[in-house]
């Protein structure tokens, strides 16, 4: 138990156990290249260091999705949560020595912070373990589109205007993260798949329904003003890949609800990766070989 959050605590020194070393050293899922190694792997959104966060999940999706590049689109560290209460289970330390072990194995690990991290913006500029810290990025495919990589909390009204509000509102979600987690405790005891409570009320919620249609629009435009291809971004949640005006627009989701990664494969086509967390196997993916103007 700690007494106040350290932001780089996690990244710059993690507590030295036994359990710790043996995570680490732990030989990869496929061998490192393995039939699902990818060119380039996207994830946001993890909220470590809140009970919500997936890490089991995310740590096997991990191992079987090695790839050259991997993005960190914000969101990783939830520093919002650590400062109200510390928590940090054996599994979020696990996750961070994989993307260190990542990155001192050779893989380009870049981390774009987002709000619920935005301590690391300070930091932007320098490397951490081999991790380097960005503001923003720029993402060529191997089919030569370039893809502008942001967390998109610059496009959230809210976050910019009333941050208050934005507070409020994530202890709100965290309340309803608790109840998803019991429902889905009484699922799994029914022998019922896993289920998300949040984001079938986000769904069904016309103002929310408004809110990411809006925020995609947005980071689409603003993409597209910046003479980019496309963009990829995290922030609400909701992992999505479709063309906007011309401007393809993917978000990779999150590992505290949907589970979901975006994968560039070597031939430069991308797809979102929906991870099943009770048998550790992705679900059926969805293909997205979209070449500029056509529809997704």
């Amino acid at each position: 138990m700690r007494a106040a959050f350290d932001p780089t605590g996690a990244w710059l020194a993690p507590h030295d156990s036994g359990a710790e070393r043996h995570a680490e050293d732990a030989p990869e899922h496929d061998d490192e290249h393995g039939r699902h190694r990818c060119r380039a792997v996207f994830i946001s959104d993890l909220h470590l260091g809140t009970p919500g966060c997936q890490a089991g999940a995310l740590l096997a999706f991990l191992k079987t999705y090695p790839s050259d590049t991997l993005y960190l689109v914000g969101d990783i560290v939830d520093g919002w949560q650590l400062r109200r209460k510390w928590y940090w289970p054996q599994s979020h330390n696990d996750v961070v020595q994989k993307l260190l072990r990542r990155a001192r194995k050779g893989g380009r690990v870049i981390f774009v912070p987002g709000n619920h991290d935005e301590f690391a913006r300070t930091f932007v500029g320098h490397h951490f373990g081999g991790i380097e810290v960005m503001e923003q990025a720029v993402h060529t495919t191997a089919d030569g589109r370039q893809l502008w990589v942001v967390h998109g909390d610059y496009f959230d009204g809210v976050i910019q205007c009333a941050k208050w509000l934005a507070y409020l509102g994530d202890n709100l979600y965290e309340f309803t993260l608790r109840l998803n987690r019991h429902l889905n405790s009484a699922r799994a005891r029914l022998g019922l798949p896993y289920w998300s409570l949040s984001a079938y009320l986000k769904h069904k919620v016309k103002k929310a329904l408004n809110y990411v249609t809006d925020f995609e629009q947005a980071v689409a435009a603003e993409a597209r003003r910046r003479g980019h291809d496309g963009v990829v971004c995290g922030h609400i949640h909701r992992a999505e890949m479709r063309h906007i005006d011309g401007t393809l627009y993917c978000n990779d989701g999150d590992w505290v609800e949907s589970r979901t990664a975006l994968v560039e494969h070597f031939d430069g086509h991308l797809e979102l990766v929906h991870w099943q967390a009770d048998d550790h196997r992705p679900t059926a993916t969805r293909p997205a070989m979209m070449a500029l103007g056509q529809s997704a």
